[in-house]
């Protein structure tokens, strides 16, 4: 009896499994469909030539590259340098300080460390908003916003500045690897330095491409502090306020809606395919950076 059961149980467990699975992936694909329905029409608008302005219609029906090419007579490319130069200056300067301090709370043993974590940890849960009117101030008075020609070195400081605090998934990350590396490299002579260059950061390249990764998303993506900065002077801009301001209903009224969906697409594909060809990294730097520490 008991053998006849065993089977029939094993054979309902794989059936409920199989069932709970479908649904599963059925709704996954439902949300990704949903998800993906926005980014599909502005990209079928940015082939439409017909009009300009904003339509009731989704498929295009002039089909050309004619907003792409009208890009390049406007601020767009002024905006898009702007950005770039930004996130790459920050993506480079903010990793090199997260691992820096990253490795230094995982390795190192000193007094008030603990303190200094929470205290960073607290003051990270404050929304960078309440600063922004001090920080305009302080770039104001450094000349360092639009007003002033460029707001790219006041972001790229505002961005730099509090990297340090965002060191809890490399340090996370850091923790999995096993200190007696360490003693062994430092007994055969090596430096701190070079056992973080030479054997930790060789260890840890899904976390390193991770806290590349969000360090270049931060500046590339920013609208709120970036339009504060640059007071909509055209040459301070960077791309996410530049293609807003084609869409003020005070300005353009909404004239240049298949160029700012090109200007949008202009913007996404790079960071698209730079995600999908680092995403086993990234998922990686981010599990591998999930423990307790």
């Amino acid at each position: 009896m008991n053998e006849n059961k065993t089977p029939k149980r094993h054979l309902g467990l794989k059936a409920s499994s199989a069932i709970s699975n479908s649904i599963i992936h059925v709704l996954l694909v439902i949300i990704s469909i949903i998800w993906l329905i926005p980014f599909v029409c502005i990209v079928l608008q940015s082939f439409r030539v017909e009009s300009t302005y904003q339509v009731g219609y989704v498929i295009p029906k002039q089909w050309g590259l004619d907003n792409y090419i009208k890009l390049l007579d406007t601020n767009f490319p002024q905006w898009y340098f702007n950005t770039f130069i930004c996130a790459v200056v920050v993506s480079v300067t903010q990793t090199i300080i997260v691992l820096c301090m990253s490795y230094t709370l995982s390795r190192f043993r000193f007094k008030l460390r603990k303190a200094l974590m929470q205290f960073m940890l607290i003051l990270g849960m404050f929304p960078g908003m309440l600063a922004m009117i001090i920080l305009y101030r302080v770039l104001d008075d450094l000349h360092l916003t639009g007003q002033y020609g460029s707001s790219v070195p006041g972001l790229i400081l505002v961005y730099v500045a509090s990297s340090g605090m965002g060191y809890y998934v490399s340090k996370g990350f850091f923790d999995t690897i096993p200190k007696s590396l360490d003693e062994a490299a430092r007994v055969d002579g090596a430096t701190r330095a070079q056992v973080l260059t030479k054997i930790i950061l060789p260890l840890s390249k899904p976390i390193v491409i991770y806290t590349i990764l969000t360090a270049f998303m931060g500046p590339w993506g920013d609208f709120v502090f970036a339009r504060y900065v640059s007071q909509m002077f055209p040459g301070a801009m960077n791309v996410a306020v530049g293609l807003q301001s084609w869409l003020a209903t005070d300005t353009m009224t909404f004239n240049n809606y298949t160029l700012f969906c090109a200007g949008g697409v202009v913007v996404a594909l790079p960071v698209a395919i730079l995600f999908m060809c680092l995403q086993k990294y990234y998922v990686e730097g981010v599990t591998g950076g999930a423990v307790k520490g």
